[in-house]
């Protein structure tokens, strides 16, 4: 399987298709490269489409360290400069957009000629002194006791039964039921002590301060019944100057995962946004 090494040693599987101006899919929070398989297809008619497997993630290695956002991005930045690739567009899915913000608040836009994120909110866990207009805005999920039972639930004994709710929640009721099983089964490719570490990572990072630097041309695509809340992203939206923002109803699969759900509808968005 092709791979590339990240500078502590770690091989990060990918799947690419097509070539041209590349474009970089990172998935979010314990998902795989795989699950971009109707965009790596449809999108590489007129460009070089790659999706990487985080560490820890998919088919890529699964060391007992680095299991952070920065890592995560310093693995990307790794990825972009073993590829070889210049002029690159970034596509993040959930905890995907988390590691581009990270990306540019480490390196700089430099290189980078678009961004298209999905579904992610800007800090997912509340603060107690903010005001209610703060949390909607930040699209905040949990506050300091819920992050911990959900992180606890996840590392110990209930941590199938944890990740199976947690997922199965991500998909409207037309999806079908094996697609989300199968999508379960590849999140259980990340061991769930694993997966537990990370998720308390990212939850705890606030990028509220990084969004409205971003300058690159952005595109933001939400679900209206998403558990990220779609006014999260109408508030991204009017940080980032100039961006494009599309809400997917629930009947074109408007929940967290309507790259899958909506592939087509999908792909003509971005493909139109890259050019």
């Amino acid at each position: 399987m092709p791979h590339v090494t990240t500078n502590d040693g770690i091989r990060l599987h990918y799947v690419e298709k097509g070539s041209g101006a590349p474009l970089v899919m990172i998935p979010g929070w314990s998902q795989t490269a795989a699950q971009f398989e109707a965009q790596v297809e449809g999108l590489s008619a007129s460009r070089r489409v790659i999706a990487f497997d985080m560490r820890g993630h998919g088919e890529s290695d699964k060391p007992e360290h680095g299991y952070k956002i920065q890592r995560l991005a310093m693995d990307v930045r790794n990825a972009i400069e073993a590829l070889g690739l210049e002029r690159v567009s970034l596509l993040g899915h959930s905890m995907g957009c988390a590691a581009i913000w990270c990306y540019i608040d480490l390196f700089g836009e430099a290189g980078l000629e678009r961004l298209v994120l999905v579904d992610q909110m800007p800090a997912i866990t509340a603060r107690s002194e903010w005001s209610e207009q703060e949390k909607q805005d930040a699209g905040a999920l949990f506050d300091g006791a819920s992050l911990y039972e959900t992180i606890g639930a996840l590392a110990g004994k209930e941590g199938v039964a944890t990740t199976k709710g947690f997922i199965g929640s991500m998909f409207t009721g037309g999806f079908p039921t094996e697609r989300v099983a199968w999508v379960i089964e590849q999140n259980r490719k990340m061991p769930r002590r694993h997966a537990a570490t990370l998720l308390l990572n990212h939850a705890t990072q606030d990028w509220r301060d990084l969004i409205p630097r971003i300058t690159l041309p952005t595109l933001i695509v939400g679900g209206r019944v998403s558990l990220i809340d779609w006014r999260s992203q109408e508030w991204m939206h009017r940080q980032i100057a100039g961006s494009q923002l599309e809400i997917f109803e629930e009947a074109d699969g408007g929940n967290h995962f309507m790259f899958m759900e909506s592939p087509e509808r999908f792909n003509r968005l971005v493909d139109a946004f890259l050019g």
